[in-house]
């Protein structure tokens, strides 16, 4: 069976992004309304992709790999918890482990078991629940999945100032340098970090993009919450090996594709032989001239990848 899947015909990506809905899901720390976006299958009996996005991320991170997937399989995009429009719950810890529980909850109101894909911190969350509950996935995508990297580079935060906005006495002025900045501006930050070539965005998706800033600078926990979650993901970089995340590669059992933009400059292409070595099954698809979010890059090109995977039947 070939690395990509062959025939699939060409889907308008010029769509907004679906409706979401909320759905209940339980967590130790108590319940959370996760907001996904759903986009159908062929049939109401298609399989079930479930989708985690990065840092500074959301469900519409996914529209047109949904759009593309949608031949085959039906969607569901997550919000993960203090994105898009998932409110944390109080006391929410914004650990991987945390995260990966709630998605936990929301894959057992599914029909199970899904193929579950994640770009970035949400990949990480992706590994995580992979390892908890295997029962639950099919198939496994991690697109530059955020390993451990203690390289020094600041590029990998899209502003590094969301991080000093939580630390005590600079925070506060670190804050309010960051509120000056436009909802424009940060999305032109984020595009030059995460693309390889931001001339690449079609004009509507960096409209779209600029908008979903603006929506989350009325919503008070969405600032708290991506700068604890990216302390977090620093602090889990730091653990003991025997706590890394890379320990956990070798327990997935699913099929899994690792996928990397060879000119991913938030979490460097030279993790991702490692990576995809560590997983018993896994295989590894590096796209020339992509960064750090292949699936909205490459939409057609990864949708192909995952196709392939979800229907190889010696993988």
């Amino acid at each position: 069976m070939p690395l990509v899947a062959e025939g699939v015909p060409p889907v308008d990506l010029a769509a907004k992004p679906p409706p979401g809905q909320h759905v209940d899901v339980a967590t130790g720390w108590g319940p959370v309304r996760l907001h996904v976006r759903e986009t159908p299958g062929p049939a109401v009996t298609a399989e079930t992709a479930v989708h985690l996005h990065g840092l500074a991320g959301s469900s519409t991170n996914w529209t047109d790999l949904a759009a593309v997937l949608s031949v085959k399989l039906r969607s569901i995009a997550v919000d993960l918890p203090g994105f898009g429009h998932t409110e944390p719950p109080r006391g929410f810890p914004c650990t991987r482990q945390a995260n990966a529980e709630a998605v936990i909850g929301l894959l057992e109101q599914l029909p199970a078991p899904v193929h579950l894909s994640g770009n970035s911190f949400g990949a990480a969350v992706a590994v995580e629940v992979a390892g908890q509950r295997p029962d639950l996935i099919a198939t496994l995508t991690l697109i530059s999945p955020a390993m451990p990297d203690l390289r020094l580079d600041p590029r990998r935060v899209s502003d590094p100032r969301i991080a000093l906005a939580m630390v005590p006495v600079i925070g506060a002025r670190t804050r309010r340098q960051l509120a000056a900045v436009t909802p424009a501006e940060r999305t032109e930050q984020l595009m030059r970090l995460c693309f390889a070539d931001p001339d690449v965005v079609p004009p509507h998706r960096f409209a779209e993009a600029v908008a979903e800033f603006e929506e989350r600078d009325g919503l008070p926990w969405a600032g708290p919450a991506l700068g604890r979650t990216t302390v977090e993901l620093l602090r889990s970089w730091l653990v003991p090996p025997a706590r890394s995340l890379w320990r956990l590669l070798p327990e997935i059992g699913a099929p899994t594709l690792v996928v990397w933009g060879a000119q991913d400059r938030v979490v460097s292409v030279r993790k991702a032989p490692r990576t995809a070595l560590l997983i018993p099954r896994g295989k590894l698809l590096v796209l020339p001239r992509t960064g750090h979010v292949a699936q909205m890059e490459r939409p057609r090109i990864v949708a192909r990848a995952v196709l392939g995977l979800v229907e190889s039947d010696n993988w």
